[in-house]
């Protein structure tokens, strides 16, 4: 107990002298006695070395240092590592093997951060390097490969006439076209006859003109858009429109207002001469042309990129602009539509022969349906798929004018060219007859 006081006592006395001294170690490194003023700590990483048998040999093979930046601080030289009978590698200190490019980490609740699991990258994103723990999204105009390893550029694209839908929509337009001036050729060239007179002429032609300039109105959707396509596109056929439904009304009416006639010095017959139904054109024309006009000064159409729809492509296209004036439009389309609906029901008793709006209820019902499923049609769609679906809407309303109002007329002048005479009208319904036809 003794011998333990005196050692104690001689530390405590000889603690402050030994603290100033500084010795070398075996391997010639300093070391400070006292651990205050050790300001640079490092650690030696040795290997234990027992081959041969009961060598027993401590090796250093790395160092550890605090004071060197973060990812220097731990060096080890491996090839001076002398590992057991059966270990070729170093071992790492994870769960599992680092995530291969496209792929990331997600940590494992409830177990070490070491542990992850690896899912594959979120759509159009990508990881290029082994163990990432975030992928990196592609840009706008780039889209993720197969692997989600790389950003490959998209390709630019359009609805072009070499594109199989494009090639389509050209060819109905253009024959569809071709086939209304025809009938415009059938009409100059009988036109003298009963039915033609009875279809009111001028009318007549208006109404296939506008239809041949609507059908070819699909065009302008076809090909690379520009600032004038974009404006053309929604603006012409809707005033192309509004002139072929307003030409309608007025045939419509003009044939109500002929049978209703009964007396010499009625004011329908005032107005029947006065061909007054014929201003309906111009009058429910430039309303459509004020609404085109609001449209273009407010929010013009203009060319927009759809990124999302094609895998892979950035798909150019015409943008509404202002969708309430787009709305507006296509609402004025249908109150036409609906009035000349109207005024056939008012005709649905007039004599056969003459009665070209008779069936035209049918006629506006079935513009109508092309249209109101057009719309829910045109919102599920996007891309080249939505832009086609419009051009057909076009397309099927006008061949539904076409064919329900021409077709039973061509039938007649072509096939049953003895039906096309004054006696057979005379049968029918003569006097009425003569009064419509002496104002046609």
């Amino acid at each position: 107990m003794a011998g333990l006081v005196v050692v104690v006592v001689v530390v405590v006395v000889l603690n402050p002298f030994l603290k100033n001294f500084q010795v070398k170690n075996y391997v010639g490194d300093h070391v400070f006695l006292d651990w205050a003023k050790k300001t640079d700590p490092e650690y030696d990483i040795n290997n234990f070395w027992n081959f041969p048998k009961y060598l027993s040999l401590f090796v250093k093979v790395g160092t550890f240092s605090t004071i060197t930046p973060k990812r220097q601080q731990l060096l080890i030289s491996e090839d001076v590592i002398q590992w057991p009978i059966g270990f070729t590698e170093t071992p790492k200190s994870i769960c599992n093997k680092d995530c291969s490019p496209g792929s990331m980490k997600v940590s494992l609740e409830g177990k070490a951060a070491c542990c992850f699991d690896c899912i594959p990258c979120p759509e159009n994103e990508i990881s290029g390097k082994t163990g990432m723990d975030q992928c990196e999204k592609c840009p706008e105009t780039h889209y993720a490969n197969a692997e989600k390893r790389h950003c490959l550029e998209k390709t630019v694209t359009f609805l072009a006439y070499d594109d199989p839908l494009g090639k389509g929509i050209a060819l109905i337009s253009v024959g569809f076209s071709a086939l209304t001036a025809l009938v415009i050729w059938v009409f100059v060239n009988h036109r003298d006859t009963p039915i033609v007179k009875a279809n009111n002429r001028s009318l007549s032609y208006i109404l296939l003109i506008t239809l041949t300039l609507c059908f070819l109105c699909p065009l302008l959707y076809i090909g690379l858009p520009n600032p004038a396509t974009c404006i053309l596109q929604q603006n012409l056929f809707g005033i192309l429109f509004t002139v072929a439904l307003s030409t309608v009304l007025a045939k419509t009416t003009t044939v109500v207002m002929a049978f209703k006639i009964t007396a010499p010095g009625r004011k329908t017959r005032r107005l029947l001469i006065s061909k007054a139904p014929t201003f309906i054109i111009p009058v429910c024309t430039l309303m459509q042309i004020i609404l085109s006009s609001i449209w273009l000064a407010t929010s013009p159409p203009f060319i927009d990129m759809d990124a999302h729809s094609e895998h892979g492509c950035i798909i150019i296209l015409c943008s509404k602009g202002s969708a309430i004036a787009f709305y507006c439009a296509l609402a004025y389309l249908g109150a036409m539509a609906f009035g000349s609906y109207l005024v056939a029901f008012l005709s649905r008793n007039l004599p056969d022969t003459f009665n070209e709006a008779k069936y035209l209820s049918f006629r506006m019902l079935v513009f109508c349906t092309v249209w109101v499923t057009f719309l829910p049609v045109y919102h599920s769609t996007t891309g080249k798929v939505m832009v086609a679906m419009e051009v057909f809407s076009i397309l099927a309303s006008s061949a539904g004018i076409l064919s329900l109002i021409f077709a039973p007329k061509c039938y007649i002048i072509l096939l049953k060219s003895h039906r096309n005479t004054v006696h057979h009208i005379k049968d029918k319904s003569y006097e009425r007859s003569k009064i419509y036809l002496k104002y046609n």
